[in-house]
Formats: C-alpha cells, structure tokens, sequence
C-alpha cells in the first residue's frame, strides 16, 4: 500500500481504536473500504517506470478536463476559485495513488513550465487595457516591489532563525515565494466585481512579482552553489532582462498586431502568433531573460491593437477579438499546470509543513501592512479588500521549487515540501479573503469602486 495512504490509516486507526462505537457502528468498515479503493487504484496504476500506461494517464487526463469546465463553473457561481480542487486532484492521482511519481514529474518540469509560463502570461497581456495599466501603474510597481521585499524578509528571518538554515539559503527560499502568482489572479480578478482599474493593477503587479521572483531566484541559485552573493550581478541581470523584454515584445509586437490582423480569420492564423510566441520565448532566453515580460507585453500589444493602431497613427482592418482557439488551449494549460502543482506535493516532515502554513499567515499579514500604505481612498472598501486577499503563490513558486533537487542545493528536498504548502495555505487564505470581499456592496451603481472622488472625501480634500 502506498506509504502516505498508509500513514494516514495508522493514525486514523489509532484515533479510531480507542474511540466509543456510535450506536454499534463499525468504524473500520470506512477504513477498509478506503484500504480497498487504494489497493483498487494502485492495481490500475500498476507500473515498470515512473508513469502509469496510456490509457491511465488518459483517464486521470479526461478527469482533469471535467474537474476544470466543472472548477470553472462552480467559481463563476460562487466565486470559491477552482485552483484548490485542481492542485487536490494533483496530489491524489500523484503522492497519495503512485499513478505519476515524483520523478517523472521533475523530468517534465523544464517543458511544461516553459509553456505554462509563456501562455498564461500571453493571455494575461492580451486581457489587460492598456489605458488601465498605465493609470495604475505606480500601484502596481508600488505593490509588486514592497510585496516582494517584504515577503522575502519574513520568510529568511524564518528561515534562518526557525529552520536553522544559511542566510543565501534563506534568502532564496523567500525570493522563490515571494510574488502572487500571475497564473492564479488573472483567472481570478476577471470573475470579480472590482473596477477595471484594480483588475489592472493586480494583473500586472503579479506579473512583475513573478518576472521579479523567477530572476532573483536564478541568480541566488548560483550564489547559494558558489557561498557569495553580489548584489551589482542582481542589478545588471534585472536591467538587462527588462531591456531584453521590453524590445522584444514592442519590436515584435506592433508589426504582429498589423500582420494578424490582416490574416484576419485565416485558417492558422492563431497557430503562426503562436510559433512567433515561441520564437520570442527563444530569443529572450538567449538573451538573458526568463520570456515572462516578453510574453506579457507581446500579449498586450496585441490585445490593444485598436487604441494602439490610433496611437501611431496607422489604419488596421476590422479587429476581431476571443478567439475561441486560445480561449480553449489557455483552459487547458492552466488546469493541467494545477494539477501538475499537486504532483510534486512532498509530505516528508511535519515539521516543514508546520512551518509553510504559519509562513504564510504571516506573508498575509504583511500584505495588510502593505496594502494599507500603498492603497489611497481612490480606492473603493472592495477594491482594497480584494487587494489585501490576493496573495496566492502557484507557477514561479512550483517551477523554481524543483531547481534545488536538480542542482543539488543544501536542503533541496525540503523547497518541493515547503512551497507546496505554501501554495496551497496562500490559496486557501485568498479563498477566504474573495468569499468576505463578496459581502460588501460596490459603492454607488458601479461594478466595482475604483472612485477617482469619493463623494464622502471630496469635502475633506
């Protein structure tokens, strides 16, 4: 029997053992009927290598496509995000059921990241406005730099002081968590009743935490393998892959948006913005930048390809926006990469499992501390308490949790535990912070409250 479903019995057995029959029930009825869908399982999933059979993989693969249409559904309802119920499925059909094991995973990592990354960071850019992120832009950079900041001190004085590790080591733990993972709030913010603007700002503030956290985090990788760390190395890698980003995705960008737009609804039409996506996603790499940013504004020059067009003065044919093929294939990337998150849970020590819940009450708490310095009363009591909820972790945190066990790094197989349940508590408490944020009212009759001048303050001002 697999070791974790097998702990799990042990202990609910001897919690069982000595506990009083309700009316002559048999408790270990339920016991051995969980027993018996384990060993049931675990017969299906029977395997020479890492990966169960085809046909398994396919089943697990048509259960993730109905748990996401289903997540989906169920979020739109009720606004609970689906992201809990996909990274759940991950760890049963992953550690709990042996039918991925972890080391087939860590193989993929690399690929499947790669694409995650670049496709939900597209999506996000093609979904923003540019008008919106311009005007709220210094919240976002704001947000997106005092988060990161002070994220990172908690987590290493935690570390460093709980955990008992090196300070680089550390260090690396918080910058690897540091940032709200874009892949979560963009699917998050477009289902809430908060003004565009917040929308906006959220958006792109996970983007530069993410973009932030993925080139820190490569550069500490090296400085936690050679004992030093040079913070001039930092600032030259951060300026060059801004540079890098910025020329890629304007460069490629504003002629793509003509050329696509004069494919119109050609056959492959959308297949060519991919190959030219993937080609960008090569060039940033080879030029000293993750692909996050190119992606992102690549993504954005072509989402606002009518008020751009205006902006430089060139004329476009008629634009047609959603495309149902991307609308389809940025589903499915998005809730296989959640599943793919519970995949690599660790259930190892206790102890690091203690030690990612609590640190991340703590990250919360900071976000309260920053969102209160940051956010000023144009700001609505919901924009701000969404503001304040949205701290979930998942793409950058779980691709760069695995780089320690490839590299070899002290403490590599303790980043995969830790981070995993950070994952997973900052979800559960961004659930919680959208599900009391539903509980107050939009000012006025606006969707929303980004209030340039509240009524109540206009007075005061």
């Amino acid at each position: 029997m697999n070791f974790t479903i097998l702990s799990i019995l042990n202990l609910l057995t001897g919690q069982t053992g000595n506990a009083p029959s309700f009316a002559g029930f048999d408790s270990s009825i339920i016991l051995d009927k969980i027993a018996e869908l384990e060993r049931s399982v675990g017969t299906l999933a029977i395997q020479d290598g890492p990966i169960a059979s085809a046909h398994v993989i396919l089943l697990a693969a048509g259960v993730v496509i109905f748990l996401g249409v289903a997540g989906e559904a169920f979020f739109k309802k009720t606004g609970i995000p689906d992201v809990t119920f996909l990274m759940m499925l991950g760890v049963i059909i992953g550690p709990v059921f042996g039918i991925i094991q972890p080391e087939a995973v860590i193989q993929v990592v690399p690929y499947f990241a790669a694409l995650a990354l670049i496709i939900i960071m597209f999506d996000g850019g093609l979904n923003l406005d540019i008008k919106h992120v311009i005007k709220t832009a210094h919240f976002s950079v704001t947000l997106a730099i005092l988060g990161f900041i002070l994220s990172v001190v908690i987590i290493t004085l935690a570390a460093h002081f709980v955990l008992n590790w090196l300070w680089l080591e550390s260090i690396l733990l918080g910058s690897i968590v540091g940032g709200s993972s874009s892949a979560i709030v963009f699917g998050l913010v477009r289902n809430i009743k908060i003004s565009e603007e917040t929308k906006s700002m959220l958006s792109f503030e996970s983007a530069l935490t993410d973009i932030l956290a993925t080139i820190v985090a490569f550069i500490l990788f090296e400085a936690v393998l050679a004992g030093q760390f040079d913070l001039q190395t930092l600032q030259e890698t951060l300026g060059r892959a801004i540079v890098v980003g910025l020329i890629l995705g304007f460069g490629v960008g504003v002629p793509w948006m003509y050329v696509s737009t004069k494919l119109g609804n050609a056959q492959h039409a959308y297949m060519l913005t991919l190959g030219v996506l993937f080609v960008l996603f090569f060039l940033a790499n080879s030029f000293g930048e993750s692909g996050a940013l190119t992606a992102l504004v690549f993504g954005l020059m072509l989402g606002n390809k009518n008020h751009l067009s205006k902006i430089l003065k060139f004329k476009l044919p008629r634009i047609e926006t959603d495309d149902p093929t991307h609308n389809q294939l940025t589903f499915l990337v998005r809730s296989f990469f959640f599943v793919f998150v519970g995949l690599m849970a660790s259930f190892g020590q206790i102890e690091y499992i203690i030690f990612g819940i609590l640190i991340t009450v703590a990250v919360y708490f900071g976000r309260l501390f920053v969102g209160k310095i940051t956010l000023t009363k144009r700001f609505s009591k919901l924009d701000r308490a969404v503001t304040n909820s949205m701290i979930p972790r998942g793409l950058a945190a779980a691709v760069l949790a695995t780089y320690p066990v490839t590299m070899g790094l002290p403490n590599a197989e303790a980043y995969p535990q830790i981070i995993f349940f950070i994952i997973l508590s900052s979800v559960i408490i961004t659930t919680i912070g959208l599900g009391k944020s539903k509980n107050i009212p939009p000012p006025e009759s606006m969707e929303g409250g980004f209030v340039k001048k509240p009524p109540e303050d206009s007075s005061q001002s």
